[in-house]
């Protein structure tokens, strides 16, 4: 044990560096993803996130959007404590026999129009979790979902990727599965 404490302290922090001032890639989807939802909404896109039953692995990656690294706020995303004031609803894990019930009000205090995200293989599929006694089921099983984000658990540029692609084919067509490419 004592190794490993002492490699720990030598070692430095395990956390991710942070983004290259130049990272084109990144500030292109920012710059996307801000105008069409402003140009959609007319404002920036509010965002509810509901855990329905996961493992915390997706809510790990949801929470990096809102920190330094990717810094949520500069693509005209915010995460909302409502549903009350949410445009989406960004579900992560499979729906549990005691998360159901919170899943449908939450559901229905989200004002329309609305949007619903499943993020995550569990929110899709179960995952690991199909089967388990306590669950109920894929959140579409639960509540109508505009958009599965596939991952275990999906990154966060996979996230804001996700919720680019469901602003920009939201009436077009349905967005189902379009993160999932």
């Amino acid at each position: 044990m004592w190794q490993r404490v002492v490699r720990n302290l030598i070692g430095g922090p395990a956390t991710e560096a942070g983004p290259k001032p130049d990272d084109e890639a990144l500030a292109e989807l920012a710059a996307r993803l801000d105008g069409a939802a402003r140009a959609r909404l007319g404002r920036s896109l509010a965002i509810r996130e509901v855990d329905a039953g996961s493992c915390n692995g997706c809510e790990l990656e949801v929470n990096a959007l809102s920190g330094p690294h990717y810094d949520l706020e500069r693509f005209g995303l915010r995460f909302v404590a409502s549903p009350r004031h949410a445009d989406v609803l960004l579900v992560t894990g499979p729906v549990t026999r005691n998360m159901r019930h919170a899943l449908l009000r939450a559901y229905a205090a989200t004002p329309s129009p609305k949007w619903v995200v499943a993020a995550g293989d569990c929110a899709a599929n179960c995952g690991v979790f199909a089967g388990a006694e306590g669950v109920v089921g894929r959140v579409a099983d639960v509540i109508p979902v505009d958009l599965h984000i596939a991952g275990c658990p999906p990154s966060p540029r996979q996230l804001l990727a996700g919720l680019l692609a469901l602003i920009e084919t939201s009436g077009r067509s349905s967005a189902a599965g379009v993160a999932s490419k």
